[in-house]
């Protein structure tokens, strides 16, 4: 099949790759004349465990292209994907100009047998705009779908390709087998593929994104008031999980959600609530209760401090919102780092992907450790941002023999508070009660 793939971000590059690597003819169309020839090149613009050999093998064979001009692959694509960006406005709603200004350029070139659909997540009925739009451009009939992408990011290859499920929005059964074969050689395993209309799919993806970013939010509330009655929020934790009703997933307490999905996709669903004439009562307390989370570890190390943190050293383990990506956006570690340097401290920060996207963002206002150990050298203190494999282990002895004081903030939970305590450390976690040498028997 020949498919037209709008947009090379994050969704458009690995939809794109990946319906090429399953042999299908893939043109990806982007505004950015250097990102495409980087892309040409074999540069990934982003850091995807696996997308970059992917990327690679299909641009040698042919099957994946890339391109600045929408007129002639759009033309010849029996499908075409829209994943450009729509990212919150400033009322929280998502912004769907960009959508609009592609659907605009596309109308004179798609034929009335072009399916052209949603990829990029966007609000209720934005797929019934989309249908009247290219058909008062082009004067017939057009077959327009939504497709929402569960792409986890340091997954997305393993969601794309082995998914939970695959959801389709469509007006018309023909449009949902031209995507049953286009998806099939992902779903012979049986998993499911759910069509439904365009409208149930479009709120599919934002109630999913909800109900994980109100899992996350629960347990960090738990988290705190576990804290306050010096309770284990872990032993809580594993003594809900086993409830076949609740399970595990995202019940993991931290320093709040960041990322480019969550956030928007919360907002903009409570806008969806409100433009309904109903309130979002849970999505803005999910909200609410996030926010506030991400100034938990710096409340920790103000009061640890006793507010006095001018030339305190502060190093930071984890930048990226998650591990295995190099996405900061709204990621907890970066509300940290400016208060602690609102508050006048030192910081020195190591991530093994994010480090280049953190310094477009402070530039010299900050040091940058080659590797964990180096960013601990002298440190008063030291805050974990993100789960990152490579935090799991450290060697303790070391990381005494480095910090000018045995002190840690971990926002991730990745180490015992006993064998914290133990090694030396006083040890401040999340939803669990802080340990001190001398209180380790």
């Amino acid at each position: 099949m020949k498919l037209t793939v709008i947009g090379s971000g994050y969704v458009g590059l690995v939809t794109g790759t990946c319906f090429a690597e399953s042999g299908n003819e893939v043109t990806c169309v982007d505004i950015d004349q250097a990102k495409v020839d980087r892309l040409r090149a074999g540069e990934i613009p982003i850091y995807e465990p696996g997308l970059s050999d992917l990327v690679r093998r299909n641009t040698a064979t042919g099957r994946l292209t890339f391109t600045t001009d929408l007129a002639e692959p759009a033309g010849q694509a029996d499908v075409i994907f829209l994943a450009v960006g729509t990212p919150m406005s400033e009322d929280g709603s998502a912004d769907l100009s960009a959508l609009w200004a592609v659907a605009d350029q596309l109308a004179p070139h798609v034929h009335p047998e072009t399916i052209v659909i949603t990829k990029s997540t966007v609000p209720v009925g934005t797929n019934q705009q989309l249908y009247g739009r290219l058909k008062q451009a082009t004067g017939f009939h057009c077959r327009v779908a939504s497709n929402p992408e569960f792409l986890k990011e340091g997954a997305a290859i393993a969601d794309f390709t082995k998914p939970d499920r695959v959801v389709v929005g469509v007006r018309d059964e023909a449009d949902a087998e031209v995507l049953r074969r286009l998806y099939s050689p992902f779903l012979r395993t049986d998993k499911p593929f759910l069509v439904m209309s365009p409208e149930s799919a479009e709120l599919t993806k934002y109630v999913a994104n909800a109900l994980l970013a109100t899992k996350i939010s629960f347990i960090n509330q738990m988290a705190n008031v576990c804290e306050a009655f010096e309770a284990d929020i872990n032993d809580v934790r594993r003594g809900i999980g086993h409830d076949s009703r609740i399970g595990f997933a995202f019940l993991f307490p931290g320093v709040g959600y960041g990322g480019s999905c969550f956030p928007k996709d919360v907002r903009a669903l409570s806008t969806t609530f409100e433009q309904s004439g109903l309130q979002p009562r849970i999505l803005e307390a999910v909200d609410w209760v996030n926010e506030q989370q991400k100034l938990v570890l710096q409340n920790k190390i103000e009061d640890y401090f006793e507010g006095r943190l001018e030339d305190r050293r502060i190093a930071v383990w984890g930048l990226a919102f998650k591990p295995r990506t190099d996405d900061i956006r709204e990621a907890p570690a970066l509300v940290l780092i400016r208060r602690l340097l609102q508050l006048g401290a030192r910081v020195r920060v190591h991530d093994p992907e994010a480090m280049a996207n953190v310094r477009e963002e402070f530039g010299d206002q900050i040091e940058y450790g080659r590797d964990p150990m180096e960013t601990l050298q002298d440190a008063d203190a030291l805050a974990i941002m993100t789960e990152w494999q490579e935090f799991q282990t450290p060697d303790l002895f070391e990381m005494q023999t480095r910090m000018a004081q045995p002190v840690i903030f971990d926002g991730r939970n990745l180490y015992d508070p006993k064998e914290m305590g133990n090694a030396g450390f006083f040890y401040h976690s999340i939803g669990r009660p802080t340990t001190s040498p001398e209180l380790v028997s």
